[in-house]
C-alpha cells in the first residue's frame, strides 16, 4: 500500500540527514514500513526503512532532540 502524507512529516534519515517524508509504503506484516523522503541538503529522494527514520525535534509537541542520533550524512567529515 502506498500512502501519501498530507502534510509531509519532518524526519531524520539516519546517516543521510533531515528531510520531509511525503509518503509511506507498506508491504505488509513481514516488512518494515518504507518512508519516502526528500532530503533537505541535496533534494535527493530516499526510500528509508522504518528503523532508519526518526521524527525531528518539535518544541511545541515536547519532542526534544535525541542526542544519540547523528544526522551527519555519510561521506561528510564531522569537525
Amino acid at each position: 500500500m502506498f500512502t501519501q502524507l498530507n502534510p509531509p512529516l519532518p524526519v531524520i534519515v539516519l546517516e543521510k540527514g533531515p528531510g520531509l517524508a511525503f509518503a509511506v509504503i507498506d508491504y505488509g506484516v513481514e516488512h518494515n514500513l518504507i518512508w519516502v523522503t526528500a532530503l533537505d541538503a541535496t533534494g535527493e529522494i530516499w526510500c528509508a526503512p522504518n528503523p532508519k527514520v526518526r521524527l525531528q525535534a518539535n518544541w511545541s509537541m515536547g519532542r526534544t532532540k535525541d542526542e544519540r542520533v547523528s544526522i551527519i550524512p555519510e561521506g561528510v567529515c564531522a569537525q
